[in-house]
């Protein structure tokens, strides 16, 4: 893998990002609740604290040894245990089923919706998910099974909406325009009116 994202701003983290695919899925995974150069740059703490990075590493060591290492500060997510048990299942995952390699997921996929099918399987890849995440494969890395525009839905599209969207610094804050511009409107990352939140219960 070769790829262009620029979204941490740290080039060795970003290096890892577009050489690495399983760093790429393991940052895609904890790309929920925190701002994405956060979620991203989670793959880059973990090789320098467990002085490498691989699949195999990760998937042998005790479940709560490596959630200790997630939670070190500064945690690698703001729900470290929830989301570092979440990363060792899909390393384990990964080395049962794939080599060991998240890039053999994308790999052996003869279409888009058979990725699509697959990325579900793994726990924390919802729908949404699973579709950003295809979109970052063919914008960013040149993965591009057939469909990928098509399953990738609205991410698939220009309008720069997402982690798929970011190359430079400049995109990047298009991104970050866009939204805040969503967010303004009330819709969503897919242009839908956003659900209304339910009113806090009366204290006692």
């Amino acid at each position: 893998m070769a790829g262009t994202l620029y979204i941490t701003g740290d080039a060795d983290a970003d290096e890892l990002l577009n050489t690495d695919g399983t760093a790429l899925m393991i940052g895609m995974l904890l790309d929920q609740q925190v701002p994405m150069e956060v979620a991203f740059n989670g793959p880059a703490k973990l090789r320098a604290r467990l002085g490498r990075f691989d699949a195999a590493t990760i998937a042998a060591m005790d479940p709560d040894e490596f959630v200790a290492v997630c939670c070190q500060p500064p945690a690698i997510h703001r729900f470290g245990g929830v989301m570092g048990r979440r990363t060792h299942a899909l390393c384990r995952r990964l080395v049962d089923d794939f080599d060991g390699r998240a890039e053999n997921i994308w790999a052996g996929a003869g279409s888009a919706e058979s990725l699509y099918e697959t990325l579900r399987t793994f726990d924390g890849f919802g729908d949404e998910k699973a579709r950003i995440f295809i979109a970052l494969l063919g914008k960013r890395m040149g993965v591009r099974p057939r469909g990928w525009k098509t399953v990738a839905g609205k991410f698939g599209e220009a309008t720069p909406r997402s982690v798929a969207d970011s190359s430079s610094p400049a995109s990047l804050a298009k991104v970050r325009e866009w939204k805040k511009a969503q967010k303004a409107a009330k819709l969503d990352k897919q242009d839908r009116p956003l659900a209304p939140r339910a009113p806090r219960p009366a204290r006692a």
